[in-house]
C-alpha cells in the first residue's frame, strides 16, 4: 500500500509517494499541470490508498481533475495539522512527505470537499459577501466625508438612495464633489452586482426544502438562510450536534490541565462564514425574539456582551442542526429555555 502527499502552491506543487515503513519511492516538484501530475501518479495508481491535497487557495482543479482520474482524494486540513516542533528543518517536500505519513497512520484531520456541481452557487454567495463589504466601505467613506463637509451625519440608508445630481447640488468644492461621485458610482455599481447576485440564489435556492426551516428561526432571514443552507452543505456529513457547532465555531476554544487554563485552542479550525451567519442571527434575535433577549441578557449580566452573544450563536447553531436533520420547524421555547 502506498500513500501521497502533495504540497501545493500557487505555481507548482511538491508531490510524494512513500511506502507502509515511510520510504520516499517518489519526490518531485511538478509544474501546476494536471497532466504531469497524473502522469507522475500513474506508475503507483494501483497501489495507492489515496491522495491527500493540501487545502490551499487553489485546489478545486487538482483535487477535481484527480477525482476525474479515478483516484481517491481527501483534502487536507491545514489548520489542524500540526509538525513536530523540533525539527530544525522544514521544507516543501518535507511537508508533502508529513501528509502521506500522518494519512498512512489514520490520523489526517480533513477538510469538507464540496461536489462541484454544488460549489459555484456556494462561491457565489461568498461573491456576495465580499461585494456587500466592499459597498460598506464606500459606504463609510461618504459618510466620513458628510461628517468633514456638512458637521451633520447621513444615515446609511439615505446614503443608498443618494444620486450624482443630488451630490451637484450640494455646494461642495470641485475635487470634494468629485470624491463624492466616484464612491457614489462605485457604490451603485457594486449593488446593482449584489441584487443581481441575489436573485440568481433566491431562485435556486428556493426550492430547497431546508430554506423554509431555516427562515422559521428568530432572526433568520433570506440572505442568513441562504448562507447557512449553502455553508453547511448536507447535514449528514455532520455526526452530531457537537460536531456541527464546534464547525460553526461557536464552542469555547481553550487547553485546561489540573483544572487550570494553559492556552487557547485552534480558533480558526472552522467555518468562518457559519460563524459570521450565526453571529449575524444572534443579533437579530435578541432584537425580535424576547426569548431569546432574556437569555441574553442573563448571560451577559454573568459574563459580557460578546460571550452572550456567542451563547446565544450557539443556541441557534445547535437549533438549526436538529431541523435540517428532523425536518421539523423552529421552537424558539425548546432552544432558549
Amino acid at each position: 500500500m502506498l500513500f501521497c502527499g502533495i504540497d501545493l502552491h500557487s505555481n507548482n506543487s511538491v508531490v510524494v509517494i512513500s511506502d507502509e515503513s515511510d520510504k520516499v519511492l517518489y519526490s518531485r516538484r511538478l509544474a501546476n499541470d494536471l497532466e504531469a501530475i497524473c502522469g507522475a501518479l500513474a506508475p503507483y495508481q494501483s497501489q495507492l490508498a489515496g491522495v491527500v491535497v493540501e487545502s490551499t487557495f487553489n485546489w478545486y482543479w487538482l483535487v477535481d481533475g484527480l477525482q476525474e482520474h479515478g483516484y481517491q482524494v481527501h483534502l487536507a486540513n491545514t489548520t489542524a495539522i500540526k509538525q513536530y516542533d523540533g525539527l530544525k528543518h522544514r521544507g516543501d517536500e518535507s511537508d508533502a512527505r508529513h501528509l502521506a505519513h500522518v494519512f498512512r497512520l489514520g490520523l489526517l484531520p480533513t477538510g469538507y470537499i464540496m461536489p462541484k456541481e454544488l460549489r459555484g452557487v456556494r462561491d457565489l454567495a461568498r461573491k456576495r459577501m465580499q461585494l456587500v463589504q466592499q459597498r460598506s466601505v464606500q459606504i463609510l467613506s461618504i459618510e466620513t466625508q458628510m461628517d468633514q463637509q456638512h458637521g451633520a451625519h447621513m444615515a446609511a440608508n439615505l446614503i443608498k438612495k443618494l444620486t450624482c445630481d443630488e451630490v451637484d447640488m450640494m455646494g461642495f468644492g470641485e475635487m470634494e464633489t468629485m470624491a463624492l461621485k466616484a464612491n457614489l458610482s462605485v457604490m451603485h455599481a457594486l449593488n446593482a452586482q449584489i441584487v443581481q447576485i441575489e436573485k440568481t440564489l433566491a431562485k435556486v435556492c428556493a426550492a430547497h426544502p431546508g430554506l423554509s426551516l431555516l427562515k422559521s428561526v428568530a432572526g433568520i432571514g433570506d440572505t442568513l438562510a441562504t448562507v447557512i443552507l449553502l455553508e453547511t452543505g448536507s447535514i449528514e456529513r455532520f455526526k452530531d450536534v457537537g460536531n456541527y457547532v464546534s464547525y460553526c465555531r461557536c464552542v469555547g476554544s481553550v487547553h485546561t490541565s489540573n483544572g487550570k487554563k494553559k492556552g487557547e485552542g485552534n480558533t480558526k479550525n472552522g467555518n468562518r462564514f457559519l460563524a459570521w451567519a450565526y453571529v449575524e442571527a444572534a443579533n437579530f434575535a435578541i432584537r425580535y425574539s424576547e426569548a431569546a433577549k432574556k437569555f441574553y441578557q442573563r448571560k451577559k449580566a454573568k459574563r459580557n456582551g460578546i460571550i452572550a452573544i456567542k451563547a446565544v450563536a450557539h443556541k441557534l447553531a445547535r437549533a438549526c442542526f436538529h431541523m435540517l436533520k428532523t425536518g421539523q420547524s423552529f421552537s424558539v421555547e425548546r432552544c432558549f429555555t
